[in-house]
């Protein structure tokens, strides 16, 4: 499949920004002042532009182009963060950068990261881990902590519901283990597609001999943002797709947990 060869050529060198601009600049989908489920305490959360994955439940999809959104300097950003260094003091939050995803804009998100933490603020980078090493390597130097949604252990599962192979998300997971980083897992919970006792049974035996992974999220799937897909003209095949219910979702909390994973709900 074309798609896929081309995304396997971006995991080398994924096009950023040029890093020598006299103003360095990054796109952007759009900022969020007061997020409270993107890391620790109440977070200034940035949406970039760009993500190699389609994923089927994708909330954004008008995040996945590259060139969409608008396009912000480093000091614009820097600017609006700093109106919210109390609040974020005081919850113990800071900045969140997501996406779509963040790695393909590594030049920006890295300095935004690295001016933040000169700040005293705290640095949480969401992302897929589809990204080289060499890639992530520049922006993992100033961050405090990852979250990374793996998105299905199943390889034919996780190419279904993404249209990429898994292999470099779990190679991601590996080089946070590596780095010691601190790491947030988050796992979206798919009635039919990433429900079964096999997936998530797999995911938990990768993932329990890392000790740098402070906890794993189950995000049961929603579908808030289908009226985006429509106002696109995209078709959603999740349409049909229900919800999990507190039970399925407990029985997967309980997998994990079965495997010394501190699990959240």
């Amino acid at each position: 499949m074309q798609h896929l060869a081309n995304l396997r050529n971006k995991l080398a060198a994924i096009p950023v920004v040029s890093a020598d601009a006299p103003e360095l600049t990054g796109r952007i989908h759009s900022l969020e002042s007061g997020g409270m489920v993107d890391g620790p305490g109440i977070r200034f959360v940035v949406f970039t532009q760009g993500c190699p994955l389609r994923c089927l439940y994708c909330h954004n999809p008008d995040a996945q182009g590259l060139c969409d959104g608008r396009e912000m300097t480093v000091d614009a950003l820097m600017t609006e963060i700093s109106k919210y260094r109390s609040y974020m003091k005081f919850t113990g939050g800071g900045v969140t950068i997501t996406g779509g995803e963040p790695l393909m804009q590594r030049d920006f998100v890295s300095e935004v990261f690295r001016r933040c933490q000169a700040l005293g603020i705290h640095t949480t980078l969401d992302t897929s881990g589809f990204a080289s090493q060499s890639v992530a390597a520049t922006v993992l130097e100033h961050v405090d902590l990852a979250m990374l949604c793996i998105k299905a252990f199943d390889e034919d599962t996780h190419t279904r519901l993404t249209g990429v192979p898994r292999e470099p998300s779990l190679r991601f997971a590996e080089y946070l283990h590596s780095l010691h980083k601190k790491t947030w897992i988050r796992f979206v919970l798919v009635p039919g597609f990433t429900d079964s006792v096999a997936n998530v049974e797999g995911l938990a035996q990768f993932l329990a001999p890392m000790d740098n992974i402070e906890k794993v999220e189950i995000l049961p799937f929603h579908k808030m943002g289908e009226f985006k897909w429509e106002r696109l003209g995209m078709s959603y095949e999740l349409k049909d797709t229900p919800s999990p219910t507190p039970a399925q979702v407990q029985q997967v909390a309980d997998v994990f947990r079965r495997y010394n994973l501190t699990v959240e709900p």
